[in-house]
């Protein structure tokens, strides 16, 4: 997320994640807060959720098969 994020934008993006049936981590540090997706990203559009307000941008963290 963007420096400075207001929490309304923060509350939108993890709504959107947790009514598709994803939990969240976030961790929140002085000048970033990170909201780590946890379950089947595979569905996930990174595009529309790097289009949400606030979002810095979207990373994927590889999965060992």
């Amino acid at each position: 997320m963007k420096k400075n994020t207001p929490e309304e934008f923060l509350d939108q993006i993890k709504e959107h994640l947790i009514t598709r049936d994803f939990d969240i981590h976030q961790s929140t540090g002085a000048n970033r807060t990170i909201i780590g997706v946890i379950g089947d990203t595979g569905i996930l559009d990174d595009h529309e959720i790097e289009a949400m307000p606030g979002v810095s941008q979207v990373v994927r963290i590889k999965k060992d098969d």
